[in-house]
């Protein structure tokens, strides 16, 4: 008999007029299965919080959960590390537990549907390695990581359990109001929804008209449950105008925006199969409209419109879509990391699929050696985190970002270092 979850999530990515009375309701999650790297991940308790997910929270109430949670998933760790003689002290971690996907977004190269995702044993022993190493950040990522919802429902509430800030990017096809309330009640903090146009374009599947269900529940258990979300939008050559408009909906929906400029991979893929013919690359003729969009961008900041990258990293988009951009001192493989699907570790994100020995889950991790090449790999790479990360580490932004939030009391974080 075939697994039904499959054919389940084959169905929900396939249509965008889902009936949720009309699915069958997710089984529970499969008790422990343990593993070469030790036990596996407990069963959730569900609901873990009943007196939440009931009714909407007030601002008061909302705002303090989301600011403790900030405070001891990011600023703890973050002064802690100020204070370490330790170069490798990882504020955030990636961890990758499925390498497949359901869409085929054409400037990704993040998916092989050949590749098994991460087992239980290995979370586990990430998230227990992480925590002992001063980390209180994940970032469960993909491929599509809501392929596997039992799965990371008990990613979530085992991290959530240890004090961790637990960080979900997904492109919302799969996210059924089932299993964002499973997410809600095991402590999620924030809920990335990957978009990047309003209605379905060729080479670009991410539509928020085809999630619009999703999306509507999303912000309405995210004021039961406490958590915060944000979209994310990839810039490229044929969605300039969806990224106007994603930006006003993100707005009016009270939720913050977070921006990449399109890029090719910086290392060769062999799975990728869109390198050579991509109607998402941006090319030479349509940088006088990739400017316009990013200075419309940033004056949409300015008048208050929440964003997660600061007004600096937007401008030098436009430099590094000409090409290099000046080297910035990146910290990955000092403050945030990337695990693997086997437990073994990266730097960061473009290295994913690079052989290097850099260690795994459990030891000390080796990164010393390949700080030098920091100077090469970050004149072509603009990650936002990573940016901002970067800058954390400066004390003079610190101080000025602090006082812009203090003015807007708190409520939401826009703009980074």
């Amino acid at each position: 008999m075939p697994d039904p979850l499959p054919i389940l999530n084959t169905k929900l990515a396939a249509t965008a007029e889902t009936r949720w009375a009309d699915l069958p309701p997710l089984p529970p999650a499969p008790p422990p299965q343990d593993g070469p790297m030790g036990p596996g991940l407990p069963q959730p308790e569900y609901p873990s919080r009943p007196r939440l997910g009931k009714q909407r929270l007030g601002d008061g109430a909302y705002f303090r959960i989301n600011g403790v949670r900030a405070f001891r998933g990011w600023a703890v760790p973050y002064l802690r590390s100020r204070l370490s003689s330790n170069s490798f002290y990882p504020l955030l971690a990636y961890l990758f537990t499925d390498w497949k996907c359901n869409l085929d977004c054409h400037y990704c190269w993040a998916n092989n549907n050949q590749i098994k995702g991460m087992n239980e044993s290995v979370a586990r022993a990430s998230i227990d390695w992480l925590r002992a190493s001063g980390s209180r950040v994940l970032a469960i990522m993909g491929g599509e990581p809501l392929l596997r919802p039992q799965f990371i429902h008990k990613v979530v509430y085992y991290a959530a359990q240890r004090g961790f800030f637990v960080y979900l990017p997904t492109n919302g096809r799969l996210m059924r109001p089932e299993v964002i309330d499973w997410l809600g009640d095991a402590g999620i903090a924030t809920i990335n929804l990957a978009v990047d146009c309003v209605d379905e374009k060729p080479g670009l599947p991410k539509a928020l008209n085809r999630i619009r269900p999703q999306f509507e529940y999303m912000l309405e258990a995210q004021r039961r449950y406490g958590f915060t979300s944000f979209l994310n939008v990839n810039i490229t050559r044929i969605n300039l105008d969806d990224v106007r408009q994603l930006t006003r909906i993100a707005h009016d929906s009270g939720i913050a925006i977070d921006y990449h400029i399109n890029e090719t991979p910086l290392f060769d893929q062999p799975d990728f199969k869109h390198m050579e013919v991509n109607a998402t690359y941006i090319q030479p003729e349509d940088y006088p409209r990739v400017d316009e969009l990013v200075d419309w961008l940033i004056e949409r900041q300015r008048e208050g419109v929440k964003m997660v990258n600061s007004i600096e990293h937007l401008s030098k988009m436009k430099r590094l879509m000409r090409g290099p951009v000046e080297p910035w001192p990146c910290r990955a493989g000092q403050s945030t990391l990337v695990i693997r699907i086997d437990g073994t570790i990266a730097p960061c994100f473009p290295f994913y699929n690079e052989n290097g020995e850099w260690g795994k889950v459990g030891e000390q991790a080796r990164f010393s050696e390949w700080d030098s090449s920091k100077q090469t790999c970050s004149r072509r790479c603009f990650s936002t985190l990573n940016y901002t990360v970067a800058h954390a580490y400066n004390d003079r932004r610190v101080i000025a970002w602090m006082l812009k939030q203090a003015k807007r009391g708190f409520r939401g974080v826009s703009g980074g270092f």
